[in-house]
């Protein structure tokens, strides 16, 4: 399922982890296992944060997804479940045919 997780860093734990040089890797750790289809990176409430567009293979990873993010930057994260344009059309072609 298409997710969109959400990743507000504390300006704390992020500040330390990009004069530390970890940033890249936390990143990279979780991008290189869930792939994602788009990432984009700006600020929301004042905080760094990314919005990561990834296809969500089983529940069960939802953890090991978000705990670098926990454990690395102190961060609020939040999946939820995205369309497509065409996914939507397509849904509700169903809904009007049922």
């Amino acid at each position: 399922m298409r997710m969109l997780l959400t990743v507000q860093m504390d300006t704390e734990k992020a500040n330390t982890a990009i004069t530390g040089k970890s940033l890249p890797a936390t990143m990279k750790t979780v991008f290189d296992r869930i792939k994602p289809e788009a990432a984009y990176f700006g600020a929301l409430d004042g905080q760094r944060t990314g919005y990561i567009v990834f296809d969500l293979k089983e529940p069960l990873d939802i953890p090991s997804i978000a705990e670098p993010f926990f454990q690395d930057l102190g961060a609020k994260v939040t999946f939820v479940p995205v369309m497509t344009f065409d996914d939507v059309q397509a849904g509700l072609q169903k809904f009007g045919s049922s």
